[in-house]
């Protein structure tokens, strides 16, 4: 059976579009992956998606996203996407438990943040432990706060956290940034920011949140606990494209290259969220791409119904 639309990915993007498309009577079959949410299945609460004055928990508004989207008619698939063909149409799409085919395929598959890897840093991912300090940031007010990274985003998300903590303390695992110099004056120069050069995280400690963290220097291996009450993890987000290489443009960081946000050089092929924004990364802003792309969608199927 060839479905009217398939949406890989069940984030912020994938679920919007589901939305939309579901609402249109399209019927559109969303293959999730095992897990509803994205990367808000990481995040305690949010506080700037429009709606929620009070704030509501990451999990809690994927699962709303998920009820409206079944309430008009869209089906879930968890299972993971291996393999797509989008030489020819209708565009296939490979599971574990086979093939889908569809007129109309949205890739919402978005990111994911690289960690750190260590065992501790699972703990606490939601409670202390942050990837995007854009999105946290307010609950971190007057709190020491740590960052690591040493390119552009630790320098963007430490800079921005001086608004809220009352002191943010750089980690970086060599003795120089690899930042643009405008973005490293700028923290060099501000009063509120630390740095701790040639040094890793090599525990986060803590009871129920994050009270401090154990710092290790590369060189001599000497090992010091330091106080805080968060961690921000600034190393980099890689997208969700491995089952698309070779098959769609790509940027040098592995983001699909769009035309217009969420179109694609293949007629009925959109693209929606965080696996080409690698510059935003917001809840909102992967919502209305994925309306972007559904609204294409429905545009793209009318015209070849009439055809």
């Amino acid at each position: 059976m060839t479905e009217e639309i398939i949406i890989i990915g069940a984030g912020p993007a994938g679920l919007s579009a589901a939305i939309y498309a579901a609402r249109e009577d399209f019927h559109p079959v969303i293959i999730s992956g095992f897990l509803t949410g994205g990367q808000l299945l990481l995040t305690s609460k949010v506080e700037n998606y429009p709606a929620f004055p009070e704030g509501i928990e990451g999990p809690d508004l994927m699962q709303l996203m998920k009820r409206q989207a079944e309430r008009f008619g869209a089906r879930f698939v968890y299972e993971e996407a291996t393999e797509v063909d989008l030489d020819s149409k209708p565009f296939r799409v490979v599971t574990s438990s086979g093939n889908f085919e569809s007129r109309v395929l949205i890739i919402a598959t978005g990111a994911s943040p690289q960690w750190l890897g260590i065992d501790s840093e699972k703990k606490f991912i939601g409670k202390g432990v942050s990837a995007c300090a854009t999105c946290d940031a307010p609950f971190f007010k007057e709190k020491k706060v740590m960052v690591v990274g040493g390119g552009d985003t630790a320098m963007e998300d430490s800079l921005f956290l001086t608004k809220f903590a009352d002191r943010v303390t750089i980690i970086h695992r060599r003795d120089r940034f690899r930042a643009s110099r405008i973005l490293q004056n700028k923290v060099l120069k501000n009063e509120k920011i630390d740095i701790i050069w040639n040094s890793e995280i090599d525990e986060i400690l803590g009871k129920n949140t994050v009270n401090a963290v154990t710092i290790r220097d590369v060189n001599t291996g000497q090992k010091k606990e330091l106080p805080s009450g968060g961690v921000f993890i600034a190393i980099g987000h890689r997208p969700n494209t491995a089952f698309l290489h070779g098959k769609l443009p790509l940027d040098e960081k592995g983001y699909v290259k769009t035309i217009d946000e969420v179109k694609t050089h293949i007629d009925g092929l959109y693209i929606a969220g965080d696996v080409a924004d690698g510059v935003y990364r917001q809840a909102v802003t992967a919502a209305a791409s994925g309306v972007k792309a559904a609204l294409e969608a429905r545009t793209y199927l009318q015209k070849i119904r009439i055809g």
